[in-house]
């Protein structure tokens, strides 16, 4: 009796066990690898699916989401025999799992190898100033290479980027002061710049305010002249409104001559030939109020006399 319960556990036993082997549930973006005896029979995709226990077994299960994989930095000589070190990123995806499977041992190590190699033939074709500057064209290059050898692996290369370019330590202390040198010559030609944008705005104000002082100055100088004729005009209106005779023009005449005199600077000055009439007036004005004296002796000798005073007046050495 204990026998058979003993036989009826190790039965139960293993139709558990078989259950289990024969349901596989596979994940989403997942595949699974199954062989018959050794020998590959079919993939499993993802859900529910039943195998022959004992007889199929799973060999590989895959993950066919993208994958990122950095590799360590790798030494490469350039073209002009510089080594830099270069980091690189790997966005790869399988795309069939039995190829990845069986025909590469390790697709993983593979693409890290020929991502190697193949920047070095890339880089061995540059110069160090382009390859700073062609990450670009690298990273197409190397795509294209890799997403061809890969195919066959059943791996999709999606990406390949640089992640960092290290140059020689020498030629980072150069390209340093390099940049520095730029930076600085930049700086010079921007504050050059604002000098000179400072420049041409205050001549610009000072061009402006010239202008305006010089309108100002020429609308000051018409306002003054207008004024001046104006006031001629009056003058002229009013003595000959007054019709004035000829003694007392003549006597205004005479009284403007010391205002001609006066000044230090006035060292030569020229009677008009006009003051003979004026004195002429002026004489016969005064003999019309002397008894029996002629005029024009009268006449001639007030000239005289102004003419010795007034050279007198001039000769005088100013008084200090």
């Amino acid at each position: 009796m204990d026998a058979i319960i003993i036989v009826l556990i190790i039965l139960v036993v293993l139709v558990f066990i078989a259950l289990i082997k024969t349901i596989q549930v596979i994940p989403q973006a997942s595949a699974a690898i199954v062989e018959r005896f050794g020998r590959y029979t079919r993939t499993l995709n993802a859900g529910l699916n039943i195998v022959v226990p004992f007889i199929d077994t799973i060999r590989n299960r895959v993950d066919l989401r993208e994958q990122v994989v950095p590799f360590p930095p790798q030494p490469v000589i350039t073209q002009d025999n510089l080594v830099v070190n270069i980091d690189t990123v790997i966005y790869y995806q399988v795309t069939d799992a039995r190829a990845a499977t069986y025909e590469v041992a390790s697709y993983i190590q593979a693409i890290e190898q020929l991502t190697v190699t193949t920047l070095r033939n890339i880089i061995g074709g540059m110069d160090l100033e382009r390859t700073l500057t062609s990450r670009e064209e690298i990273n197409a290059a190397l795509r294209g290479v890799l997403d061809e050898a890969t195919g066959k692996w059943g791996i999709r290369v999606n990406r390949v980027e640089l992640k960092a370019i290290e140059p020689p330590t020498s030629i980072q202390d150069s390209m340093e002061k390099q940049m520095r040198a730029d930076r600085d010559k930049r700086a010079a030609i921007l504050q050059a710049e604002g000098v000179r944008q400072s420049q041409i705005l205050t001549a610009e104000g000072e061009k402006q305010s010239s202008i305006l002082r010089a309108e100002g100055e020429a609308k000051a100088a018409a306002l003054r002249a207008e004024g001046e004729a104006q006031a001629i005009r009056t003058v002229f209106e009013s003595i000959h409104a007054g019709d004035p005779d000829q003694k007392l023009l003549s006597y205004q005449y005479l009284q403007m001559l010391p205002k001609i005199a006066e000044g230090d600077a006035n060292k030569l000055w020229i009677v008009p030939s006009e003051i003979g009439d004026a004195l002429k007036g002026l004489g016969g004005a005064l003999g019309n109020f002397g008894p029996g004296a002629p005029a024009p002796s009268t006449s001639s000798s007030g000239a005289a006399a102004g003419r010795s005073d007034l050279s007198k007046r001039r000769e005088q050495p100013p008084i200090d």
